[in-house]
């Protein structure tokens, strides 16, 4: 399952956007090795068969397998919760899917045939798979999740993650010893890139001399490369390791090596319990609520969702209870800004903002735009390492 072919051709085009917590996930082996291949038997299904009449009809279609404790996992969540809220819906998954146009392409286009009228493709290199299915059952409402291109039928959804990453960064920036921080990073696109620059302004926020060192997997899930990444930021100096990945193996090598961890898409926390300080997650159930009540009520229009903390889309795992009194109180308080709406993502990337070169991006007493979020391709000063072209 790798997104690299599409991504690469991807890079430097124009990105508008790119990739809930009900319990913490238990999480699978760290030391899987390599992503697995497609499963080839029929979608799981919850709530009927994938058959069955009478029912507004959901399906998902995941890279990675639902028990990857991250992104996935946090995918799954939402669904369970729309299964749960709407009883007369009925949805499926598949997971394993990988980014390749034949696979996907098959995938997508057996849900649709199967009469599911929602269909939800959980990755950024669905995306031009999903517009190909989508021009075949121009009936049938398309979501991608993290991509920027749309059609009559085809909406994109995404959240303001970047919110809870520059928190997480100023929690990181406070327990760092050292003033070296790792990040272990997927693949060099927008939505990746922006985060590690977000979780850098949180670092130095609270902490000028500190920096992070940027290590890339080119891969969304593998464990085992995950894994060594994050050994290889921690024997360069790293004392606090964050993620941009889909599996915890991050945390698990943050939690061998006696380091802290800031994980990603889920609440990692019992698969680091002595290293991890807390998690960026995502309330997918929020957004696919308002899906599902639009398209019954007949009310869905094509969009790019982007929603931020205050919509509740995303948020902050608890804070591991290793953390100071004094720091959870200033943590607590910055996040309860980003819920009342008093911080946004425009605050995260207002000026001045400086690149690795010391270049002034943008001055002082202006943001970022939306557009300008959402393609950026510079680190901001602070960050160690080279985006790849």
């Amino acid at each position: 399952m790798k997104r690299r072919d599409l991504i690469k051709a991807m890079i430097g085009m124009t990105v508008a956007t790119a990739c809930g917590q009900a319990s913490s996930p238990t999480p699978t082996p760290a030391s899987g090795g390599a992503a697995p291949t497609a499963t080839k038997a029929a979608a799981s299904t919850s709530g009927g068969t994938a058959t069955s009449s009478g029912k507004l009809k959901v399906a998902f279609v995941y890279p990675a397998p639902v028990g990857d404790a991250g992104w996935s996992w946090a995918h799954d969540q939402g669904r369970q919760e729309i299964q749960q809220k709407f009883p007369d819906i009925e949805t499926a998954y598949q997971e394993n899917v990988p980014e390749n146009p034949a696979d996907a392409e098959r995938v997508i286009r057996d849900f649709a045939r199967k009469g599911f009228k929602i269909i939800v493709t959980c990755s950024f290199g669905y995306m031009d798979s999903t517009l190909k299915v989508a021009q075949e059952f121009p009936d049938t409402v398309f979501i991608h999740i993290s991509g920027y291109k749309t059609a009559k039928n085809v909406g994109t959804a995404f959240g303001k993650i970047e919110e809870p990453r520059y928190v997480s960064g100023m929690l990181a920036g406070k327990m760092t010893k050292r003033n070296v921080l790792g990040y272990v990073a997927a693949f060099p696109i927008p939505e990746v890139i922006r985060g590690i620059n977000a979780f850098t302004l949180g670092v130095r926020a609270v902490n000028p001399a500190a920096k992070v060192k940027v290590v890339w997997t080119n891969t969304w899930y593998d464990p085992q490369k995950e894994r060594q990444a994050a050994e290889s930021l921690i024997d360069s100096g790293a004392d606090v390791v964050a993620q941009h990945q889909d599996s915890p193996a991050t945390q698990q090598a943050a939690e061998a090596r006696n380091v802290y961890g800031i994980g990603y898409d889920s609440d990692m926390h019992n698969a680091a319990p002595h290293a991890n300080l807390t998690s960026p997650i995502w309330h997918w159930g929020v957004y696919y609520t308002q899906l599902v009540q639009q398209v019954k009520a007949g009310t869905w229009k094509s969009e790019q969702y982007w929603g931020g903390w205050k919509d509740g889309i995303v948020d902050l795992a608890p804070l591991n209870t290793m953390v100071p009194a004094d720091i959870k109180q200033q943590i607590e308080a910055e996040v309860n800004k980003f819920k009342s709406g008093e911080k946004t993502i425009f605050t995260v990337f207002a000026g001045p903002l400086k690149d690795q070169q010391g270049q002034v991006k943008i001055p002082q007493g202006q943001s970022m735009t939306g557009d300008q979020i959402l393609n950026m391709n510079w680190f901001v000063e602070g960050v160690e390492g080279t985006i790849p072209q």
